[in-house]
């Protein structure tokens, strides 16, 4: 028999109020107190709980474009704006946001061992440390931060850790140059790091605590690591993008890159072979901050961006950052193992433009796991074993004419070899197969839940994406009328039910069946900027899409900016339900944004992790600030060689959407 809530015994009482989940200081959390225990001392009247406030709404404050007017702002990440969280009790939180720095590349942190090693440091293959000679002897290390997640793990302890250990993984893309000035990009073996972070349960702000460079000799090495996600099951899901063309012919990074990338990797230029960049790896972090990493051979070799698998844990969206990219799609056999799964390319069925919603079939390029098509890459198959490729027509019927990087070709897959084509030479093969091989630097990926919308950086909008533009098809079914650096942002509609060119079943209720733009910049003249100070993009619209990341809570994308046209590159929220697109931070002028990942809830509180990098990386388009925050940034940043990882939060106390907390 139930008894009345004044007859409950105090032991059941407080084992109830034991099993209230924790809840940061100054939040109004359900509540109980123990009062007048009378002649029964077995006994307690409880006070009813109070029901906790719920989030309502939110909705950001924006911050200005920074100018000349204050350079020093121009010249560093800046954060002007705000965050206002309404309750169902129709109170309001306000909150000022802030960006907080793990650390700059090239700083001494520490590691797992209690060492002193280099952030964003480059190592060999055999852990040693890769050194630049053109000036003082120094090791390399990345000025080039991208792509991070942020996560925990089940009964993690680091020592060192005060409060809540936390995880962020953050990869390194590249290093924009030597001491001397020479050219680096895709020279040297990408880092990847896991950083052990102490989360104080009082303010939710992070402090970094170990360093861990993650051991990536197992996958001979990362090449040109870009964006990246958190996989659904807890894994950092990475990047390697403008995957080394194998048969050199100007639609890939060319050979002499990868020899340089080679040599500096294994200490000789013809060891590292094209077959094993290009891939998807996974990061998998451990209880104490350390990590493991391993490639999906099986996801097309194409230029990674970014992946986001969907709520299934099986089906991956890929963006490819390339000229003459697809829009690819991998479904798994099995739910968290991207070991093996079947890799379809979209072709429109009806024209895509800058009005238009464009119907989409799917055609499936083939299965695999991964350990079948990296063994083929281990008994050394060749460029040559799979198909012939060739740059002048050989006015033979048996080729086919597709484009590529803007560059015509004429290809022939081997007898046999159609699975080796799909998985290695995937661009040539879907183009091949007749996808819709149009798009121009289609960059990070990401999904809304509720709505069932996927989404896609479109950095540029220009040549094969233009009704006669170079590199265009008119077969492809994506004609725009006209040029727009700015680019914009691509939303896809998905369904279940979907069948494949061959109209076999496609295993998944995450397919995308439709596309149309949501979001567009807007190309100005230089000397029409209001800020006058050189943009060739309108300040007030997002210019070249790069990071995306989606809110479920804040129904918020946000948008982090890799522009040629914008002087300070900016990450944006967009709210999907009212349209509004706020400015949040600023980058130092010439940098990118980078590393985005929006977070609602670790332990309750809310982080959208925000890196940047090469500061001060002048063209033409900072001809007006250069002079005034060249010394700056210098200063500030290394002489222009490092770059910060870190993330947006509130000051003094993290946000949370979650509880109301008093600040």
């Amino acid at each position: 028999m139930t008894q009345p809530a004044s007859q409950h015994t105090r032991r059941e009482v407080i084992k109830w109020l034991a099993s209230i989940p924790f809840l940061p200081l100054g939040v109004m959390a359900t509540s109980a107190a123990l009062t007048g225990c009378g002649d029964d001392k077995d006994t307690a009247t409880v006070v009813p709980p109070i029901k906790p406030a719920k989030l309502k709404s939110a909705t950001f404050t924006p911050m200005d474009a920074p100018s000349l007017k204050n350079p020093a702002a121009m010249a560093m990440t800046a954060v002007a704006s705000g965050l206002s969280l309404t309750w169902d009790d129709n109170s309001k939180t306000d909150f000022k946001l802030a960006h907080k720095t793990f650390f700059k590349t090239g700083e001494l942190v520490v590691d797992h061992a209690g060492n002193k090693v280099i952030a964003g440091g480059y190592v060999d293959i055999n852990q040693q440390p890769i050194m630049d000679k053109t000036g003082t002897p120094r090791q390399f290390f990345s000025d080039c931060p991208d792509g991070s997640s942020m996560l925990t793990v089940n009964d993690a302890k680091v020592a060192g850790v005060k409060g809540n250990p936390v995880f962020a993984v953050v990869q390194f893309e590249y290093t924009t140059r030597d001491q001397g000035g020479n050219d680096m990009y895709g020279k040297l073996p990408s880092p990847i790091a896991i950083l052990s972070l102490d989360q104080d349960p009082k303010t939710g702000h992070l402090e970094l605590v170990k360093y861990h460079n993650v051991n990536t000799s197992a996958v001979n090495g990362l090449w040109i690591t870009c964006g990246a996600s958190l996989s659904p099951w807890g894994t950092h899901l990475s990047s390697e993008e403008y995957e080394p063309d194998a048969f050199d012919q100007d639609i890939g990074t060319g050979l002499k890159v990868l020899k340089a990338f080679s040599k500096n990797l294994y200490g000789d230029e013809n060891k590292a072979n094209p077959y094993n960049y290009g891939h998807m790896p996974e990061v998998i972090v451990n209880k104490d901050g350390t990590g493991s990493i391993k490639k999906h051979y099986c996801m097309g070799r194409i230029s990674h961006e970014l992946i986001h698998v969907m709520p299934d844990q099986r089906t991956a969206l890929m963006g490819d950052d390339y000229t003459n990219g697809g829009l690819f799609l991998f479904i798994a056999d099995k739910e968290k193992d991207l070991s093996a799964g079947n890799l379809y390319v979209a072709k429109y069925t009806s024209q895509l433009t800058e009005t238009s919603t464009a119907q989409m079939k799917w055609i499936h390029l083939g299965h695999a796991t991964s350990k079948e098509i990296e063994d083929l890459v281990k008994k050394g198959i060749k460029p040559e074993d799979i198909m012939e490729s060739v740059v002048v027509n050989p006015n033979d019927a048996s080729f086919t004419e597709i484009v590529l990087n803007k560059v015509k070709l004429w290809v022939k897959v081997k007898p046999g070899m159609e699975k080796a084509a799909a998985f290695l030479e995937t661009h040539r093969y879907a183009a091949l197969k007749g996808a819709s091989m149009a798009f121009t630097k289609m960059e990070g990926t990401t999904i809304n839940i509720k709505d069932k919308v996927a989404y896609s950086a479109l950095a540029n909008i220009q040549d094969s994406m233009i009704k006669d533009g170079k590199g265009w098809v008119a077969a492809h079914n994506v004609a725009f009328a006209s040029t727009l650096k700015a680019g914009g942002v691509l939303a896809h509609d998905m369904k279940g039910n979907m069948f494949d060119d061959k109209n076999a079943a496609m295993k998944s209720d995450w397919v995308p069946y439709q596309s149309k733009m949501l979001l567009m910049g807007q190309d100005i003249a230089a000397n029409t900027d209001p800020l006058k100070i050189g943009n060739t993009a309108h300040p007030d619209k997002i210019a070249s899409p790069d990071n995306l990341k989606f809110s479920e809570t804040l129904r918020t994308l946000f948008i982090g900016e890799d522009s040629g046209n914008h002087v300070n590159n900016y990450l944006w929220a967009y709210n999907v339900e009212s349209g509004q697109l706020d400015r949040l931070l600023s980058c130092p002028a010439g940098a990118e944004s980078t590393g985005l990942h929006a977070v609602d809830s670790i332990n309750g509180w809310t982080y959208i992790m925000s890196n940047f990098q090469h500061a001060g990386d002048w063209t033409s388009l900072h001809n007006e600030v250069k002079d005034q925050l060249d010394p700056l940034i210098r200063a500030s940043f290394n002489d222009r060689f490092a770059a910060e990882v870190g993330y947006l939060t509130a000051d003094p106390v993290a946000p949370s959407l979650e509880n109301k907390v008093s600040k």
